[in-house]
């Protein structure tokens, strides 16, 4: 959903500041919509990519079927966000099929701020379209891995510079012919084209509405920095990095220790201070425990996402959905506070997609997990007292264990990793998906070792 990817760009750029994240999209009836609503969630560059590009490897139903020409797509982008004021806060970008410079002003002239090349230059460095990327067996040694093939790749990079430079003296001449001297002249500016009918059939079309813009008054081009206009309200978020910068700066080797209220306006606590350390000590982070951050209240979406190593994220309370996503070492605790009116192991207590693509660290709670706990988990640990539907969905490594009940479809699409179920009530053999994996007793004191 639009709400979920403008949480994933907020988790982006709240653990790196910096970042500008490009949101693609393809050409279709209706892409403005959307488009306005990914400009809304912050995004940096909406790409809008056409049908007439694709990777070899994609099916032929895809490569036939899949998208409209950039052109419909652009241009609906372009007059949406014009017309809702968005227009100057994100780049567009455009592909699909461009191979000469009559195209690049064209997609310019229909309100693309930039263009992207792909199919045109792989041909420029030896690529013959034989559509075979996928087996291994590329003739010209482009697609594969194969060392044989590969000593028949020819291409070098001076071979996509000619073709570059050749892409820019065509866009060069076509602008001096219309009597302009840059692209920005023309950004967004379709009234420079005009429809010419070739053949009976193409004079039933008419493409007038690629050629319309609103006339808001304002610029057709993005003209400010993205990450300037909206900033990230991370107040928590950036008192907590400073006092442990502060911390581990007076004293490197001594542990923190930090205390907050939070509630659930917070979102992605833990991801700021985490790229903070990974900037100063690297992917690995610190000695596990270092730091300590202990929380009382009802934390918002993605807390404690993208946790580096060292860092150890205590709550009580309870967490809405992205809990630990894209963990990376950290630590996350979660526990009823004290107060609490209710069993733990029978309510929930954390949010749906918790340590969604997860690679190294642990998740414990004391409670019932959402749907689809553990979805991608490819290194985390992780032990709840129960967890909803499509538990374990994709996993590829780490490890969790359900002290209790899980919904259906367990495991589904799950290619490693292990999980242990507490099948108290004996249910649990109806609700694992079959497809990927098989169950088993616990047999032996291995097993009860490791648990």
């Amino acid at each position: 959903s639009i709400e979920d990817l403008a949480q994933l760009i907020w988790d982006l750029k709240a653990i790196n500041p910096n970042a500008k994240v490009s949101v693609k999209l393809v050409s279709e009836m209706g892409v403005g919509t959307i488009a306005a609503g990914v400009a809304k969630g912050l995004a940096d560059v909406i790409h809008v990519s056409g049908a007439s590009g694709g990777t070899g490897a994609s099916p032929l139903s895809s490569i036939k079927n899949a998208g409209l020409p950039f052109e419909i797509g652009l241009a609906e982008t372009h007059q949406v966000l014009l017309a809702n004021g968005l227009r100057t806060r994100v780049t567009v970008r455009a592909d699909g099929g461009l191979a000469t410079g009559r195209d690049v002003v064209m997609a310019t002239m229909l309100g693309a701020d930039e263009v992207s090349f792909g199919t045109s230059a792989m041909i420029a460095e030896g690529c013959i379209m034989a559509r075979v990327c996928h087996k291994n067996t590329c003739p010209v040694g482009v697609a594969t891995q194969d060392p044989e093939l590969r000593k028949k790749f020819t291409g070098t990079p001076e071979d996509v510079i000619r073709f570059m430079v050749a892409i820019a003296e065509d866009v060069r001449e076509i602008l001096a012919g219309l009597g302009f001297r840059s692209l920005d002249e023309v950004v967004g500016h379709p009234e420079y084209l005009e429809q010419v009918v070739h053949g009976r059939e193409a004079g039933f079309l008419d493409l007038s509405p690629l050629l319309f813009v609103p006339d808001t008054g304002t610029a057709r081009r993005n003209v400010l920095p993205r990450n300037e206009v909206v900033p990230l309200d991370l107040s928590l978020s950036d008192r907590i990095t400073e006092q442990v910068l502060a911390a581990l700066q007076a004293n490197p080797d001594a542990p923190v220790h930090l205390a907050h209220k939070i509630n659930n306006t917070d979102r992605t606590v833990g991801a700021r201070v985490s790229g903070q350390l990974a900037l100063r000590y690297g992917d690995a982070g610190l000695p596990d425990g270092q730091v300590r951050i202990e929380f009382e209240g009802t934390a918002g979406q993605s807390f404690g996402a993208f946790a580096i190593g060292g860092l150890a994220l205590h709550l009580w309370g309870t967490a809405n959905d992205y809990v630990g996503k894209g963990l990376g070492g950290g630590e996350i605790v979660l526990r009823p506070s004290e107060d609490a009116r209710f069993v733990p192991h029978q309510s929930v207590i954390l949010g749906n997609t918790a340590l969604y693509g997860a690679t190294a660290g642990k998740l414990l709670a004391a409670g019932v997990a959402g749907e689809r706990f553990a979805v991608r988990n490819s290194g985390a640990t992780a032990v709840i007292e129960g967890a909803g539907e499509h538990c374990c969905e994709y996993m590829t490594g780490g490890c969790v264990v359900v002290l209790g009940e899980t919904g259906r479809n367990f495991g589904a699409g799950m290619t490693g990793g292990q999980g242990f179920v507490y099948d108290v009530n004996e249910t649990f053999e109806r609700r694992y998906n079959k497809e990927l994996i098989a169950i088993s007793r616990l047999t032996g004191d291995a097993y009860e070792q490791y648990l």
